[in-house]
């Protein structure tokens, strides 16, 4: 009895994780059969395209890997933010000032420096440049009570704006939308120990993907900080009741969650051009939101949203001769809906987020109100 008990309590959570997500992936493939079957196309044969040229050989493996690799970033910068009760809509422009940041000083380094020390560097700058984007809707947040939900979308804008401004007006190369190569040697590609993966944009910033999203399941769960943190999402006056500093924790949290988005560059520009190029984040900050909803803010969850979402980015192009491309983008969103319609936990993060964007749009008209006559 006592067997069949435990077993029984240790099933249910596995399968309320993994029931909605196995939902929301049906929906999609009825949806997707739907629209494919409006195009006169068969639905096996599209489908069939799709796993092959994805799965299906060693470039579309390695693509996949390299599109996973910068949403894996981006999915830990929204789901860690999650997991405080914080809604981060600006990995976009994070993960965009991290590119940046690590682009700078590996321009900035002399080629004599060793390879490893110029690789550190570059990793260090595009964690404290997506981390001081984000650090300023966590003070905002932290000290005048601030939504960070339009903080951080109006600084997607600012800081994209900022950023073209000095490529283009400062440091690009003339006719070109990119600023010089980088002076390091940066990030190999996987094709120089796997020759099958030749052609592809996967390179070993994958490993420092899968670290960090070890790194993060382990400050999550197994420190203090990260009790404190959860404590903080799950009932914030509580927490503070019990000792924890609800302002130090927001704060401190936003700027682990921008570190997170802004190495997320490294993928791009250590990894594959070897510059920082206008434009390369691709929405990839804004699919990372998707991303980590699908993979419950858990980390090895998000690794493997993001090889979901990775393979029908990458199957989009592989279907392209039979449906639009364009396809695999209304899959991507019906499982977002999907997920987001079934799973409790989505629909309380998305009503916290408009709830906060409510009190801080009411708090900054309430003096404009009291000064009318």
């Amino acid at each position: 009895m006592s067997a069949t008990v435990i077993s029984t309590t240790t099933r249910r959570p596995i399968l309320g994780d993994v029931l909605p997500i196995l939902v929301a992936l049906s929906i999609a493939a009825v949806v997707g059969d739907l629209l494919i079957l409006t195009f006169g196309e068969s639905p096996a044969t599209v489908y069939r395209l799709l796993v092959e040229g994805t799965w299906g050989n060693a470039y579309g493996i390695g693509q996949v890997l390299y599109k996973a690799t910068t949403l894996t970033f981006t999915g830990l910068a929204f789901a860690l933010a999650g997991r405080a009760g914080l809604f981060n809509v600006g990995a976009e422009s994070q993960l965009a000032m991290g590119g940046f940041a690590a682009g700078l000083m590996g321009m900035l380094l002399p080629s004599s420096l060793p390879g490893a020390f110029g690789l550190l560097a570059c990793v260090v700058a595009a964690a404290f440049g997506g981390a001081a984007v984000a650090a300023v809707p966590g003070v905002l947040r932290a000290r005048f009570g601030a939504s960070e939900v339009i903080v951080t979308i109006m600084l997607n804008f600012v800081v994209l704006a900022l950023l073209n401004w000095i490529v283009s007006a400062k440091i690009h190369i003339p006719e070109t939308l990119h600023t010089p190569p980088i002076n390091t040697g940066g990030v190999p590609r996987l094709s120089t120990m796997f020759s099958v993966f030749h052609g592809s944009a996967a390179n070993w910033t994958i490993v420092l993907a899968i670290l960090a999203s070890l790194v993060s399941w382990w400050y999550l769960f197994r420190t203090r900080a990260g009790y404190e943190l959860r404590a903080v999402g799950l009932q914030p006056d509580a927490a503070e009741y019990g000792g924890v500093q609800v302002p130090r924790v927001l704060l401190v949290t936003m700027a682990l969650s921008g570190a997170l988005a802004g190495m997320g560059g490294l993928n791009f520009v250590l990894g594959y051009k070897g510059y920082y190029e206008e434009g390369f984040a691709g929405g990839a900050g804004f699919l990372g939101i998707a991303v980590a909803l699908v993979g419950r803010n858990h980390p090895l969850g998000i690794m493997l949203a993001a090889l979901l979402f990775a393979t029908l980015s990458q199957g989009g192009l592989a279907v392209n001769a039979l449906v639009p491309k364009q396809l695999t983008d209304i899959l991507t969103a019906v499982v977002i809906l999907a997920v987001a319609t079934a799973v409790p936990e989505v629909q309380r993060q998305l009503r916290a987020a408009a709830a906060s964007a409510v009190a801080s749009l009411s708090r900054a008209a309430a003096p404009n109100a009291e000064r009318k006559p």
